[in-house]
C-alpha cells in the first residue's frame, strides 16, 4: 500500500526507562512520555490554501465530487489537517497468525513522517521522518515484517478518505452498485509514476450514497521490495466495522480484509485479516526531534 498533517497525537516520546519484560498497552504507552515539546507550527494559511487547491481540483470531476463528498463526511479536510498529529493504536492480526503487526504509532499527516513503538515492548521502535526509514530493534525477532513498508501502511486504512487528497491522484467513477444491502458511489483512484513508494498499487472505494462514509475499499499491493520484477499481490476488500468520531473526525475503530472474489456475494472471498483500531487521538504537539531517528537506531534506505 502506499504512503502519503496537522492533528495528531500525543506526546508519544516513551520514557524507554520503566519498559521491561511485560508488554505494555498503548494507553500505558502514552503515558510513558517526555513533556519537551514541539508545536505543530503549520500556518491555517496554508492549511486553508492546500484545501481550496484540492477542493477545486476534485470538483472539476464527478469522480472527485464524489471524493469530496466523502472527505465532508468524515468531517473536512480541513478539520483533518488542522487537528494536529495523529495517534493510534493499529493491531493488524492475519487470522493465519503470520505478518502480526501491532505498534502504537503517531503520524504527521501534513508531511508524512511517523513513528511507532511495538505494544509488546516499546523499546522497540521504528518510524519514517520523511526522508529516511530508521529502526531500533533489540534483536532480529523485534520486528518480523517490512517496518519501512509498514511505517505509513495504516495511514491508507485510518486516512481513508483523506489520503487521497495530493497531486499525481486519478480518480475514476464506475458504476454504483450494491454493497452489504446499501447502494454504493464507487471511484477508482491511480497514481502517476513515482508517485510514493509503489505507483502502481490502486484503490477501490465503495462510498456509502447515503452517509458519503467509505464503507469498504478494494486495494493490490504492488510494492517493488516485495515484486522486484514487477506484478503485485491478489486483490484484497477491506471493510469497515464501526466509527468514532474524533475531534470532528469519523475514523474507523476497526476493518476486517477479505480476498476479493468477484463471483462470491458483496465480492467477499475468504476472511484473512482483522484489524482493531483503538486509542485514537490528535494533539498539536509532539517531543522535540520526534519523528527522527533515536542514536544508535539502523538506517534502512542508505
Amino acid at each position: 500500500m502506499k504512503t502519503s498533517y496537522y492533528l495528531l497525537g500525543l506526546c508519544l516520546a516513551l520514557s524507554f526507562v520503566a519498559c521491561k519484560e511485560t508488554p505494555k498497552k498503548a494507553s500505558t504507552i502514552k503515558e510513558d512520555i517526555e513533556t519537551v515539546q514541539s508545536e505543530y507550527n503549520i500556518p491555517d494559511s496554508w492549511i486553508q490554501k492546500r484545501v481550496a487547491s484540492a477542493n477545486k481540483r476534485l470538483n472539476a470531476t464527478e469522480a472527485g465530487k464524489v471524493l469530496w463528498s466523502a472527505m465532508e463526511a468524515h468531517g473536512g479536510l480541513e478539520k483533518w489537517y488542522a487537528n494536529g498529529y495523529f495517534s493510534m493504536h493499529f493491531d493488524y492480526q492475519p487470522l493465519s497468525g503470520k505478518g502480526i503487526r501491532d505498534s502504537y504509532q503517531t503520524i504527521d499527516t501534513w508531511s508524512n513522517k511517523a513513528k511507532h513503538h511495538s505494544i509488546s515492548d516499546p523499546e522497540n521502535s521504528y518510524g519514517w521522518d520523511g526522508k529516511q526509514a530508521w529502526v531500533v530493534a533489540k534483536d532480529s525477532t523485534s520486528f518480523t515484517y517490512d517496518t519501512q513498508f509498514w511505517a505509513l501502511t495504516p495511514l491508507y486504512f485510518s486516512g481513508q478518505p483523506f489520503i487521497l487528497d495530493g497531486q499525481g491522484v486519478n480518480l475514476e467513477l464506475l458504476p454504483e452498485q450494491e454493497f452489504k444491502g446499501e447502494l454504493q458511489k464507487v471511484i477508482k483512484v491511480t497514481y502517476d509514476a513515482g508517485i510514493g513508494s509503489a505507483p502502481d498499487d490502486y484503490y477501490i472505494l465503495y462510498i456509502n450514497s447515503k452517509t458519503n462514509l467509505v464503507d469498504a475499499f478494494k486495494y493490490i499491493v504492488s510494492y517493488p521490495e516485495y515484486f522486484p520484477n514487477g506484478g503485485h499481490a491478489p486483490e484484497k476488500i477491506t471493510v469497515t466495522q464501526d466509527t468514532t468520531t474524533v475531534d470532528g473526525i469519523v475514523l474507523a475503530t476497526g476493518f476486517k480484509t477479505y480476498w476479493s472474489k468477484p463471483e462470491a456475494k458483496d465480492g467477499l472471498g475468504e476472511y484473512i485479516t482483522n484489524i482493531i483500531v483503538t486509542d485514537i487521538s490528535f494533539s498539536p504537539t509532539v517531543e522535540e526531534n520526534f519523528f527522527a531517528a533515536p542514536e544508535g537506531a539502523e538506517i534502512l534506505n542508505d
